[in-house]
């Protein structure tokens, strides 16, 4: 149940980035982005610290940990990994999206629309990338969960609905 629950927000965190065709440097998507880097820094901060503590925990009494114990906190690991690459990329998108709106302030040119051209396309590539990390880590929590029979374990509960998070999209 708990990595089923956790690849679930991962999945949600992808569905809320535009598709590509919908990816324009509007501020619409600032925000988006800015909403979505904060939900997956958290959900990353979730995996390392729910790591670290079953970690900790093995280690301090190595007799309790199940081999079920040990699957899922190697699953919840494993998804690290991809999911601060989507972060990663998360990061850059923010970066190719400011760059776009420096560049539309510069003087009309044929290098400045080429410029634009393809900054916009590295935008709609890191965008992508996410999409496709959190992709393979909600699909190799879930695959961990059908495979083992993980237990259900407490997740953390999603944000309380704030001013950022009722910014129309």
């Amino acid at each position: 149940m708990l990595l089923h629950d956790v690849a679930d927000r991962l999945n949600t965190v992808a569905d809320h980035l535009p598709l590509t065709d919908q990816i324009h440097p509007v501020p619409g998507l600032s925000e988006i982005l800015d909403d979505e880097v904060r939900h997956l820094a958290r959900l990353l901060g979730y995996l390392a610290g729910e790591s670290a503590f079953r970690h900790r925990a093995a280690t301090r009494y190595p007799h309790q940990p199940t081999a079920t114990d040990r699957r899922t906190t190697l699953a919840l690991a494993s998804a690290a990994q991809p999911t601060g690459a989507a972060l990663a990329a998360l990061g850059a998108a923010v970066h190719h999206l400011g760059l776009l709106a420096h560049l539309t302030h510069q003087a009309p040119s044929a290098a400045r629309d080429r410029a634009i051209a393809i900054t916009h396309q590295e935008l709609v590539g890191c965008i992508g990338d996410a999409r496709t990390h959190l992709a393979r880590a909600a699909k190799q929590l879930r695959v961990a969960a059908d495979t083992h029979g993980v237990p259900a374990v407490t997740v953390p509960q999603p944000p309380a609905a704030s001013a950022a998070a009722s910014r129309n999209r």
